[in-house]
């Protein structure tokens, strides 16, 4: 099987044309509901000696640095991408974390993908997955204030109109057999919703409540992941 196939499968996706993909990009760089960063090799150090002092200036000079377009974000420094997908879902009687909910919810799925085989397993994934998840959770009212302006008013429960006030849960779908992905997740505090697949051969995990959690500080502490700010694209 060859790299690209290997990708396929572990993203469950198709091949497109480039037509096709270049059509692809432009729905998730315009649409409401879709969100996507391209994971890339860490922006260049900006220390040029040792010592307190310049560790400091070089601390302010990487906080106040511009992403440079064609690159930092280079064809050869892209390593992957991470996404997210917002979209409404059915009220789940079975489910008690939802047993107060409305009988539509607002979810977001997280897609993750490290596409060279050899930058895998050295840490990118997760660092891409906890610096995403932070960007989200920081940004939140205004992805849902985006995303309901763009698809309308929600209807639930009938006549009644409401806003996506808040995300009710991540959720990710990974092939059963791809242990490592559905590893990190759930080192992360995402919990399978069954034991066995679905239809298609996956697993469904989910994570509730991370916006209030602090799950992410800790998370970032734990995995030594100290120098996530947002920088402004040049």
């Amino acid at each position: 099987m060859s790299g690209y196939q290997e990708i396929q499968e572990a993203t469950a996706s198709e091949p497109l044309t480039l037509e096709e993909e270049y059509q692809m990009q432009q729905s998730w760089r315009q649409d409401a509901d879709k969100l996507t960063f391209i994971t890339c090799q860490p922006i260049p150090s900006t220390s040029t000696a040792s010592g307190e002092a310049d560790a400091s200036e070089s601390s302010q000079a990487r906080s106040s640095y511009k992403i440079k377009s064609t690159d930092d974000d280079a064809s050869d420094r892209m390593i992957g991408d991470v996404n997210l997908f917002l979209k409404l879902e059915e009220h789940d009687s079975n489910d008690q974390e939802l047993d107060n909910a409305l009988e539509e919810v607002v979810v977001g799925e997280v897609e993750l993908m490290i596409a060279e085989k050899h930058l895998q397993r050295r840490g990118y994934g997760r660092a891409s997955l906890i610096c995403f998840l932070s960007y989200v959770v920081a940004h939140m009212d205004q992805i849902l204030s985006e995303y309901q302006g763009r698809t309308g008013s929600m209807r639930v429960g009938g006549p009644e109109i409401v806003s996506a006030k808040r995300l009710e849960y991540f959720v990710v779908r990974i092939a059963a057999s791809n242990e490592r992905s559905v590893a990190l997740f759930k080192s992360l505090g995402f919990t399978t919703v069954s034991d066995e697949p679905n239809v298609f051969g996956e697993l469904e995990l989910r994570k509730y409540g991370l916006e209030d959690s602090g799950e992410l500080q800790a998370w970032m502490k734990h995995y030594g992941i100290d120098a996530y700010r947002e920088l402004p694209y040049n």
